[in-house]
């Protein structure tokens, strides 16, 4: 013979029980932690700013890390140089020097912008450059991380940092 069960007061017996269950005012719930606005990527600092507070020390710092210590970098606004051609146009540019100027590069930043067109060229014993590359034209966003590692894959690239 099947027993019958009785609902016990801790479960109630049916959906109309459960209705009549009281339940807690919204106003009872803790009030939601406000959320902290996050700080703004140095990505999105002015271009100056950024280039002359984190990827220039950056960079000096990550070349140090590759053992060369005896690097002088600059940021300026110049010419493009670039042997036989004549330009007035000038754009900012790291400008970096090694081994007591035997070594030359050059990163242009033709838009004033971490995120715009942007070139490389390198030249050796005090020369001007011969060519101008561009330089991460595939990267939509340009981050800290990603303007140093493509930095050090192109002088690399140069056999300038190690042999291959």
């Amino acid at each position: 013979m099947a027993e019958e069960t009785k609902p016990t007061p801790e479960t109630p017996a049916s959906d109309e029980a459960k209705a009549a269950t009281p339940k807690p005012p919204a106003a009872e719930k803790p009030p939601a932690a406000a959320k902290k606005p996050k700080a703004p990527a140095i990505e999105d600092k002015p271009f100056t700013e950024f280039m002359q507070q984190h990827f220039t020390p950056a960079l000096q710092e990550a070349l140090a890390k590759q053992g060369l210590e005896d690097v002088e970098l600059k940021f300026a606004k110049e010419t493009i140089p670039l042997a036989g051609a004549k330009s007035s146009e000038e754009c900012w540019q790291v400008i970096g020097n090694l081994q007591k100027g035997k070594r030359q590069f050059n990163l242009y930043f033709v838009d004033e912008d971490i995120n715009g067109k942007k070139a490389f060229s390198c030249s050796t014993n005090g020369g001007v450059p011969s060519t101008i590359e561009s330089f991460m034209i595939d990267e939509r966003k340009s981050t800290l991380d990603l303007l140093l590692m493509y930095t050090l894959q192109r002088l690399n690239g140069q056999k300038w940092l190690s042999r291959n």
